[in-house]
């Protein structure tokens, strides 16, 4: 299956060529560096890219201040995260070796090289995106999270991580790894903790407080002026980011939880074009992000819109969940949809403990060699189905109809009745959850007599119903019955995206009548940019 880069222990090293030495120096300035010189530490930001011309440099762990890895930074080399696209903050400290010298040149000047040396920014690129996936891999972080599976709020913080790509460090209570990182930080080893670096714990964790850190949530200018202003950051709204940076567009994508969205939450997706292996939601949508970044659209996350309003000179103002505004010339909205929360007594208690709404690594522990049920009848149900049955003792599928031919896709319905590991009940529901201080039972209602039975689980899995994201419109366009955004002729609009108030436009599972598909979303955020552009030529 398909990540979101290439093996780095495997890549043939390609050197950036004598003319891209050489656009680097008339753009940069040559520094020398003694040995011992931290040249980044963790949460620097990452404002300039660093080439070494000689010398040596180390990634150094955090805790220990001792080389982390085997492996170096030489001559031809460079020094680089895939935060510098977005002008995040460095994750790991850095150190010369010996004497180094190396060339500096600032981010927007080196965004700019790579802009005009596009053979230049493919090797930048592709190191860059094998490194966080050997960092995601190695688990090597300054992120380092203790007590996972015995608080919410540190939950949260790696559920945040996981999904966005972030690379962490978890370590249970009562290990050693634990008791190591703690006196390191001279806190107590038993208690939960969200620690950023040797001494830097972080007071009642939260996935914004961790973003900030990392560099994801820059403050932006108040009022702050965009093109377009992107709201969703699933498929829809990443493409329509790739589309209007490549256009030259000044955008900006706002996400709320995790770049990815719904999507995000599939663990594997195989038919979507040119993947013939499959690639997870997260990692197909990353791969949009870091495209995205290229052009240079601006992420903004953990940010929610909160309002929305249009001005008196056909402008609009979206003001954050954080109090902060800033100015458009157009809105895109791509918030799409989230599974609805079930009508059942005391569902809630469980969220996040033992009760989930994404399959992905992150929750799969959790089902480890027991029995996992998941609730649902479409692709991600079946693909969550699909994924759990590997680690999960069995997997039981639960479907309220009596077929998934008018909901799932041919070739994941076949797989699911012919693996062993997975129990299709047709006409079947979860009326009811049990458990303490985590989910230890579910009662199911089936069959044409309603019987129920219990059955005991440490895992729900729930994927059904779509409700759209819609209320932070603030009335300024019109909905369906069902809440979801009306546009082209239903809306009076001037393009088959075009909502009933000009300037907003729609894209993805939040737009009435929209095919509720990855490749679908993608080509709806790709195309509407079109009509971005003709509206703000106006």
């Amino acid at each position: 299956m398909e990540t979101i880069g290439r093996d780095l222990r495997e890549m043939q090293r390609v050197p950036l060529s004598p003319s891209h030495v050489a656009a680097l120096r008339d753009a940069g300035v040559a520094r020398r560096y003694p040995a011992g010189t931290f040249l980044v530490r963790p949460g620097d930001p990452v404002d300039c890219f660093v080439y070494v011309v000689a010398g040596e440099i180390e990634v150094v762990n955090p805790f220990t201040d001792e080389r982390l890895v085997p492996s170096t930074l030489g001559p031809t080399q460079f020094m680089g995260e895939i935060s510098f696209l977005d002008g995040g903050s460095w994750s790991m400290p850095m150190r010369t070796v010996c004497d180094t010298d190396v060339i500096e040149v600032p981010r927007a000047t080196m965004l700019r090289l790579m802009s005009e040396i596009p053979e230049m920014s493919d090797i930048i690129i592709t190191v860059l995106a094998a490194r966080r996936r050997r960092q995601l891999e190695a688990r090597d972080s300054t992120l380092v999270l203790l007590g996972e599976d015995d608080d919410a709020a540190v939950r949260r913080v790696a559920e945040f991580a996981s999904r966005n790509r972030l690379p962490y460090t978890s370590y249970a209570l009562g290990s050693a790894e634990a008791a190591s990182v703690a006196t390191s930080c001279s806190i107590s080893a038993d208690r939960p903790a969200v620690i950023f670096g040797k001494g830097n714990v972080i007071a009642d964790p939260t996935p914004d407080k961790v973003a900030r850190l990392l560099g994801l949530n820059r403050e932006l200018v108040e009022d702050e002026s965009f093109d377009v202003v992107i709201v969703g950051g699933g498929p829809a709204g990443v493409a329509a980011g790739v589309y209007a940076g490549a256009e030259g567009l000044r955008a900006l994508v706002v996400e709320d939880t995790a770049i990815g969205g719904q999507a995000g939450t599939s663990s594997r997706i195989e038919n979507y074009m040119g993947f013939p292996t499959g690639i997870s939601g997260a990692d197909l949508v990353w791969r949009g992000e870091v495209q995205a970044m290229k052009f240079g659209t601006r992420f903004a996350m953990p940010r929610r819109v909160a309002k929305l309003e249009c001005l008196d000179d056909g402008t609009f103002c979206a003001t954050f969940d954080n109090g902060q505004r800033v100015r458009a010339g157009a809105i895109v909205v791509a918030t799409g949809v989230q599974y609805r929360q079930l009508p059942i007594d005391r569902l809630c208690k469980y969220e996040g403990s033992g009760v989930y709404y994404a399959a992905t690594e992150n929750e799969a522990r959790f089902c480890r060699g027991a029995e996992a049920v998941v609730i649902g009848g479409g692709n991600s149900a079946g693909q969550a189905a699909m994924f759990l049955s590997r680690s999960a003792a069995h997997v039981r599928l639960l479907v309220r109809g009596n077929s998934l031919a008018a909901s799932m896709s041919h070739y994941l319905s076949s797989r699911l009745e012919a693996d062993p590991a997975v129990t299709i009940e047709y006409g079947a529901e979860v009326v009811a959850v049990d458990g303490e201080d985590r989910l230890d039972a579910v009662t199911i209602r089936s069959g044409d007599d309603a019987s129920t039975r219990l059955l005991t689980t440490c895992a729900l899995f729930i994927m059904v119903g779509a409700a759209p994201n819609t209320g932070w419109l603030s009335g300024l366009v019109a909905l369906d019955d069902k809440g979801f955004v009306l546009t082209g002729e239903a809306a009076g609009g001037h393009s088959p995206y075009a909502t009933s108030c000009p300037g907003i436009f729609a894209v993805g599972d939040v737009r009435a009548a929209s095919v509720k598909r990855v490749a679908s979303s993608v080509g709806e955020g790709s195309v509407v940019i079109s009509a971005v552009w003709q509206f703000l030529q106006k």
